[in-house]
């Protein structure tokens, strides 16, 4: 049995869960990623399988469908909902995950982020094309970590999937994931990704078939990709963390997710002391 222990906002709720242990630690660090089974409890995954319908039911003007026309199922994406979805902020908030993610990234202290719903329906063919994390959002540095926990079982063929050590960097061309296009940095500034799937074996590739509770831990550099899924719903809240020495990086140009207006209040090189990114958890001494 995995050694567990309570976290949790309030000691009198908190539950236990599996411990984060050192050796998932240096494997964060030295990969990327990880991935922790159990870590959420049956009720908690209800919890964020109801958040996910009522947000999927009426998606914020920050949703948008990341399949063609004519694919067979659909793929749904929205941002930042957390100070709406009751369910969203339980789940943040409530259940110790900043702490998880402030020990991965060996912080002292963890922020949110933002939140991220991934809906692949039955028979999406839609791939998620292999990409980095950071380079599409208003933030420098390396002390930052993203959750993606599935409220549905996914199966190996249909996970995400990883590639060991790129989070060390460099930082690769972001492009928008349907037609290609580079909508965030200048073409030619940053260099383009390597064709993984034209030769796999070449690369460290990860990925796990995932149940309902497991989650997995990464970096935001660390280059991820997932296939379209069969049959079956695939429905995943990916929530982003901040460590100590992320930076606000204010952009040209409109990041994904986008915060409107948020240079007005914190300048460029500040750290992301703001109400949009509130503190999770903070070391003991």
């Amino acid at each position: 049995m995995p050694d567990t222990h309570a976290i949790g906002a309030d000691p009198n709720t908190a539950v236990a869960r599996p411990q984060v242990t050192e050796a998932q630690i240096a494997e964060f660090q030295r990969d990327g990623v990880v991935c922790i089974r159990g870590l959420f409890t049956p009720e908690e995954v209800e919890t964020g399988r109801r958040g996910i319908d009522a947000n999927v039911a009426a998606p914020s003007p920050r949703a948008k469908v990341a399949s063609a026309p004519g694919d067979p199922g659909y793929f749904l994406e929205d941002f930042c909902n957390w100070q709406d979805n009751p369910q969203y902020h339980d789940l943040i908030f409530k259940t110790g995950i900043g702490e998880v993610a402030g020990r991965l990234m060996g912080a002292r202290t963890t922020r949110l982020y933002h939140d991220h719903l991934l809906v692949k329906e039955p028979n999406t063919s839609a791939r998620t094309p292999w990409h980095q994390d950071q380079p599409y959002y208003n933030i420098d540095g390396m002390q930052n970590c993203s959750m993606w926990a599935p409220m549905d079982p996914v199966s190996r063929e249909s996970t995400l999937e990883f590639v060991a050590g790129t989070h060390t960097g460099p930082w690769l061309m972001p492009r928008t994931f349907m037609s290609h296009e580079a909508k965030w940095f200048p073409e030619g500034s940053l260099g383009d990704l390597p064709d993984i799937e034209a030769d796999r074996s070449a690369f460290d590739i990860r990925g796990w078939a995932l149940e309902p509770g497991d989650a997995v831990f990464f970096h935001m550099l660390t280059l991820h990709a997932a296939a379209g899924v069969g049959n079956r719903r695939r429905r995943v809240l990916s929530v982003r963390f901040l460590g100590d020495d992320i930076r606000h990086a204010p952009r040209n140009w409109t990041t994904s997710p986008a915060f409107p207006g948020l240079e007005d209040e914190l300048p460029a090189g500040a750290p992301m002391e703001h109400p949009l990114f509130p503190v999770l958890w903070e070391r003991d001494g």
